[in-house]
């Protein structure tokens, strides 16, 4: 059985079709509305000269978010590699 879908999605009047998997359908609608709802703010909030510079914001913002994350989940990583060595080398040591 195919677990892809066909949908439609609306962002700033236009329509994009998209296969995605089933699984993945709530998180697409989700992020759709969330980005729909930025776009409606900058149009609101900045002087903005058509839905391309909103959506520009819009990008921006969430790639410097997403940036964050990662830059985040790197230094957290990093600390239980560290603590992952120092119980390897004490069990090689006690072995």
């Amino acid at each position: 059985m195919d677990n892809k879908l066909s949908i439609k999605i609306n962002i700033a009047n236009r329509i994009y079709p998209m296969k995605i998997e089933r699984n993945s359908e709530e998180y697409i609608r989700n992020a759709v509305k969330s980005i729909e709802d930025r776009l409606k703010f900058f149009e609101e909030n900045y002087a903005t000269q058509d839905k391309q510079d909103a959506l520009a914001m819009c990008l921006i913002e969430y790639a410097s978010k997403f940036e964050k994350l990662n830059d985040k989940k790197v230094l957290e990583d990093h600390g239980t590699k560290d603590r992952l060595q120092a119980l390897d080398l004490i069990l090689s040591e006690n072995i």
